[in-house]
């Protein structure tokens, strides 16, 4: 591999700031902020408004709001009925 072109990788802390989870994983983005973690040592925190905590796809509490297909719309709009 070619030397100096690679961003710097190295562990962060990620935190969903809407439920207060964090994990470290690693990343090559960098930050100001800092935390320390359950081993002892300090890493970068980033924040982020979404994670899989968060989101509603992986919490399960995803709302469906349109149950009705394309052809079931169409049949609504313009009256036509299953006979």
């Amino acid at each position: 591999m070619k030397q100096g072109i690679h961003p710097d990788y190295h562990k962060v802390v990620f935190m969903d700031t809407t439920t207060g989870y964090k994990f470290l994983s690693g990343s090559t983005q960098t930050s100001a902020e800092t935390v320390e973690w359950e081993d002892g040592n300090s890493y970068p925190l980033i924040r982020m408004e979404v994670t899989s905590d968060s989101h509603p796809f992986y919490t399960g509490r995803q709302k469906f709001t349109q149950a009705d297909g394309v052809v079931d719309r169409f049949n609504k709009k313009y009256g036509f009925t299953n006979k």
